[in-house]
């Protein structure tokens, strides 16, 4: 499927693991290809939902995006999306894996509120530092005509 921009991204900010990694995926959103909506938020308008028949609950659990066609991904698909658009193209290849799909994410989604209790955020923004900082001695290193391209 070709994706076309801007991507709306629906999510629960509720959850500080959620919220932590949708403000760290903005940060590098330099393009401003994605609208972040917050599910949880007391003025969220639930009629996207009932619209596409989604229920708000799903829509809480799993992260959904929808693309300016209209056309819907969910959950690791997304992310995928998500992280290819920010040119972070590591981490989309892990939301690719097997493992990733069938196992990782589910467990995520389901405990996401208790991972975010034990300190899991703060993991995630670390991780997130390091990737910005391989990718911008990537950067450099193509300024200085030595590119490592990785897609």
């Amino acid at each position: 499927m070709k994706t076309s921009y801007p991507l709306t991204v629906y999510f629960d900010a509720s959850c500080r693991l959620c919220n932590s990694e949708m403000q760290n995926i903005k940060l590098h959103d330099i393009h401003k290809q994605l609208v972040l909506i917050d599910c949880s938020s007391p003025d969220f308008n639930d009629t996207v939902c009932k619209v596409n028949n989604i229920s708000l609950s799903d829509m809480m659990i799993r992260l959904h995006i929808q693309d300016a066609n209209g056309e819907w991904l969910i959950g690791v698909s997304a992310f995928e999306v998500i992280y290819r658009t920010i040119g972070m193209h590591s981490i989309a290849r892990l939301w690719r894996l097997p493992i990733t799909r069938t196992w990782l994410y589910p467990l995520i989604a389901k405990h996401r509120h208790a991972l975010s209790r034990l300190g899991v955020p703060q993991l995630f923004d670390l991780f997130l530092r390091y990737m910005a900082r391989r990718a911008e001695k990537r950067s450099r290193l193509c300024n200085e005509g030595r590119c490592v391209i990785d897609d």
